[in-house]
């Protein structure tokens, strides 16, 4: 009997309470009942994902749930299922850095099992807010390049372009690192029509041999030499020394130019040959008529 009212046997209370003890005992999981415990050891795993964990008991909470959570095995990955019932405990452990520096893409994820048109409209959402920075439209022309051929000499001739419009600085420096390209595998040898040795062989071949004496004492072709890309307002053109008759190298930089024509920078026509082009003017070097000059 204390202030007259009767207390019950202490029997009753758990061995580690005391009565006359200001300080509560330490909270220990395994008296909750089981379903309990699994919620509890949710959301102890979700504050540690969300980086709410401060205190060193919260810590070593966690850690016991992980333990568990091993020990389990099959119970686990109910534990696992029912915690992604919450809001918070949605996020896998391999996803967590992902879904960290995403959280909007995250917050979809987390509703997409209690409302999935919900979701999918947020991620429409989405996508129309950021379809700027997913897709990319093309800024070619949808009209085929015309290629064109004017007395055309291997050894010694201008490579002429028409663009649709004045080429921007980034179109330029695209054009300019084509032709650099083709210019490097054509001084290499690398564009050799006589030596097509997988090219030719039949397409059932799963494992094509490759002879290299033939290989070596093919007659090498050889770029020669190349010049400068000029450009005057929508034109351009660029000396070439190809030396030999090699017609592969041609078809190599016409393929390269139509992708670029269709997906980059719009390009009328492509004429191979001729010392004079439409409103081409020689001498011409003021920069104010549009007029630049661009090394390859």
């Amino acid at each position: 009997m204390l202030n007259g009212i009767h207390l019950q046997s202490s029997s009753l209370l758990p061995s580690n309470l005391s009565l006359f003890s200001s300080t509560p005992p330490p909270w220990n999981p395994s008296l909750l009942p089981f379903s309990t415990q699994r919620r509890t050891q949710a959301l102890i795993a979700s504050a540690r994902r969300e980086r709410k964990v401060e205190t060193l008991a919260d810590i070593k909470e966690a850690e016991v749930v992980e333990e568990e959570e091993e020990e389990y095995g099959e119970e686990g990955e109910e534990l696992e299922a029912d915690a992604f019932a919450y809001p918070d405990a949605f996020m896998g452990r391999e996803g967590e850095k992902d879904y960290d520096r995403d959280p909007e893409f995250a917050e979809i994820l987390g509703t997409c099992v209690d409302d999935p048109q919900k979701a999918q409209s947020r991620v429409e959402e989405r996508i129309r807010k950021k379809r700027s920075k997913i897709l990319h439209a093309k800024t070619g022309s949808a009209k085929p390049m015309n290629v064109l051929f004017n007395k055309f000499d291997f050894s010694n001739s201008f490579i002429w372009f028409e663009f649709y419009n004045a080429p921007l600085t980034k179109d330029i420096k695209l054009i300019c690192d084509t032709i650099r390209s083709w210019y490097i595998i054509g001084r290499l040898g690398g564009c050799n029509s006589m030596n097509m040795q997988l090219s030719e062989a039949p397409l059932e071949n799963k494992r094509p041999s490759y002879d290299p004496i033939y290989g070596a004492n093919v007659t090498p072709t050889t770029f020669y030499n190349i010049g400068d890309l000029e450009i005057q307002d929508n034109l351009a053109r660029i000396w070439v020394d190809i030396g030999t008759t090699e017609p592969l190298l041609l078809d190599v930089l016409i393929n390269a130019l139509f992708n670029i024509s269709s997906d980059f920078v719009g390009i009328k026509q492509l004429v191979f040959g001729g010392s004079e082009f439409e409103n081409w003017r020689e001498n011409l070097t003021s920069e104010d008529a549009g007029c630049s000059t661009h090394k390859i």
